[in-house]
């Protein structure tokens, strides 16, 4: 074939494509049920078992509706499990409102101190490009939480309800991108005109008490004190009034979230195991907890989530959900289609190559709640709590298959306690610090 598509070369693709009856078949059924549909594998179904060997009690699915807060959903998921059961209540629920209120605002501050940072970079560098691209996004990581709770503590979901914003942020997320990158170029005009580094950061702290504003209008004040009332299955009646949102976390969840840590799986050339990472321009509160990963084989992330689960507590961790995903069957799992036969083709790129071209990255969190483990105690499927509500899957719970695992999970989040000391010294090592665009730095 030369460089250019030819009329000759259309002529011969079409005759090909019509000489296997196959074509018109496959093109008759995505055509008209679309590519998943057309690719699902029949014979799968009958793998997909919701029985596992170590199943937590989870109760109760919760929702994040149309905003990418999954990484909250995920981390107040694992928090009220303990809440839960502690107390023995049917149900109960943080509010992902109250902390997408600081995460916002926190963001905020952090990417006007980038932009402060690199303001005597040309606005077509590549980081100050990386930074202006997402300033109010909604994605996040495990520490950056962490930073929240820590910082801000928890109240319950009645103390904060749910917004209309933060219910459907794509509206909110508009208006604070554009606000905070018109402060950006105020602030970085300023820099080139010669003011001082304490002019600027007095500008910029009138420009966070903006943000603040739009955040109450949009989200509702988040409360200074909760009164927390609740009924235990049994019959008991909980009443603890006034408390402030760090004294409500620190008596009804006290986890200590320093003890916990993020492993990832990045199999690629430039990311040795047994190595700390952490990413430039990733974060959401300045000096707060950075975010930091160790980069480990798959099976030790697996060996950790495992133990973790085994102990009664669940596991937080971030996956690439889309792939080889059905979501109204609730099912992760590489055999679900066909696509290599749907379309005559060949798909085999490695996990690694999926990261450097940019065909995977993390993009969801979600929560273990169980593992079926064999007779040798290898996983076999995994259950899996979602934050979508319970119309997908089984009541909002979802199977991924172990091998799914291997290909598309990114991170797992657990308890140093659970890891082997050389695991430990290697993350607590000096960081190496990856590029603001690198695949680790994707935010659920």
């Amino acid at each position: 074939m030369s460089k250019t598509i030819t009329e000759q070369n259309i002529q011969d693709f079409d005759a090909r494509f019509h000489q296997e009856r196959v074509n018109q078949v496959a093109m008759n059924a995505v055509t008209s049920g679309g590519i998943q549909t057309a690719a699902r594998r029949w014979e799968s179904k009958a793998a997909e078992r919701h029985q596992y060997s170590i199943r937590l009690d989870n109760r109760g699915i919760t929702a994040q509706k149309m905003s990418g807060r999954c990484w909250m959903f995920a981390a107040t998921n694992c928090l009220r499990y303990k809440v839960i059961h502690d107390l023995n209540l049917e149900n109960f629920e943080l509010s992902q409102n109250y902390t997408f209120f600081y995460d916002k605002l926190e963001r905020a501050n952090y990417f006007l101190e980038s932009i402060l940072e690199t303001a005597e970079r040309p606005t077509d560098d590549r980081t100050v490009a990386f930074l202006l691209t997402g300033p109010a996004q909604d994605g996040g990581q495990w520490d950056m939480i962490s930073n929240i709770f820590q910082k801000y503590g928890v109240v319950p979901k009645d103390a904060m309800p749910e917004s209309a914003c933060s219910s459907a942020a794509r509206e909110m997320n508009g208006m604070l991108n554009e606000k905070l990158r018109e402060d950006a170029c105020i602030l970085r005009r300023g820099f080139q005109a010669g003011k001082s580094l304490e002019v600027l950061e007095e500008e910029k702290s009138a420009m966070v008490e903006d943000i603040y504003r739009m955040l109450c209008i949009c989200l509702g004040t988040p409360p200074k004190t909760v009164d927390f009332q609740v009924r235990t299955r049994d019959g008991k009646y909980i009443s603890d009034c006034g408390l402030t949102p760090k004294e409500f976390y620190d008596k009804y969840v006290g986890l200590d979230l320093s003890q916990y840590v993020s492993l990832i799986n990045a199999p690629t050339a430039d990311k040795p195991y047994m190595r700390s990472y952490t990413v430039k321009f990733l974060g959401n509160v300045v000096d707060g907890r950075p975010v930091r990963y160790v980069n480990l084989p798959i099976e030790e992330l697996k060996k950790a989530a495992i133990a973790q689960m085994q102990d009664g507590e669940p596991v937080w961790f971030g996956c690439d959900v889309g792939k080889y995903s059905n979501r109204a069957d609730g099912v992760m799992d590489l055999n679900a289609y066909d696509y290599e036969g749907l379309f005559g083709i060949k798909l085999g790129m490695t996990k690694a190559d999926r990261l450097e071209y940019g065909h995977s990255a993390m993009t969801h969190a979600m929560v273990f709640q169980g593992v079926d483990l064999d007779e040798n105690g290898k996983p076999l499927r995994w259950c899996v709590e979602n934050s979508w509500g319970e119309e997908p899957g089984k009541k909002g719970m979802y199977l991924m298959t172990d091998e799914w695992f291997d290909q598309y999970m990114y991170q797992v989040v657990v308890n140093r306690k659970y890891l082997p000391q050389e695991v430990l010294d290697a993350y607590d090592s000096e960081m190496i610090e990856l590029a603001p665009w690198d695949p680790m730095g994707a935010l659920a």
